[in-house]
């Protein structure tokens, strides 16, 4: 019996994914990665699982050579307009997120948001939207609906969506995949 469970939800997983993905503009994801090779550094935020996400994004722009922190790590430096900060919210309504989204916009500098709603309170204050149309607590009408508990589906197409920003970037600088293991961490 759990082996046909995992059979079943890797496929509805699998195809969730694919058709959350598959619902992103592609413009969008362009502009996005332009607006990350051009910043002198690039700052996430988010909440909850959706931290982890962007977590790891953060850390793969690291691995690429680009100069990238999560806001609120003990080492984060000052933003500037120069930078770049891009916030993860599938609602567009998480009070860190949009708290912070006002505050860099007071200070001049650009936003993304990556979320799913694009009338969000959010929306006022962010230069760029990447939409990921699934379901959210919100449950849009437009929204692609899962069968996974509460936002996973936002969650895991966040992070796939920045591993392919990162695929993008490094086929665009034409970075050698082996020589980016200089950024990785070794005090492990």
């Amino acid at each position: 019996m759990s082996e046909e469970l995992f059979v079943k939800f890797r496929n509805i997983i699998l195809g969730e994914v694919g058709r959350a993905l598959g619902g992103i503009d592609p413009r969008s994801v362009a502009e996005l990665t332009g607006r990350i090779v051009g910043a002198r550094k690039v700052f996430c935020t988010g909440v909850g699982r959706v931290l982890l996400s962007l977590e790891a994004f953060t850390k793969r722009l690291a691995h690429l050579g680009i100069d990238a922190h999560f806001v609120g790590e003990i080492t984060e430096p000052a933003v500037t307009k120069e930078d770049l900060l891009i916030a993860g919210s599938g609602s567009g309504e998480s009070l860190v997120p949009l708290s912070i989204v006002r505050k860099a916009k007071s200070l001049g500098v650009p936003v993304a948001h990556i979320g799913s709603n694009p009338q969000s309170s959010m929306a006022p204050y962010t230069d760029l939207m990447v939409r990921i149309p699934v379901r959210t607590k919100l449950s849009l009408d437009d929204e692609i609906n899962s069968q996974q508990p509460m936002t996973s589906l936002f969650e895991q197409s966040l992070l796939i969506l920045g591993d392919i920003i990162a695929c993008i970037i490094v086929e665009k600088k034409g970075l050698d995949l082996h020589s980016l293991w200089q950024y990785h961490a070794n005090l492990e």
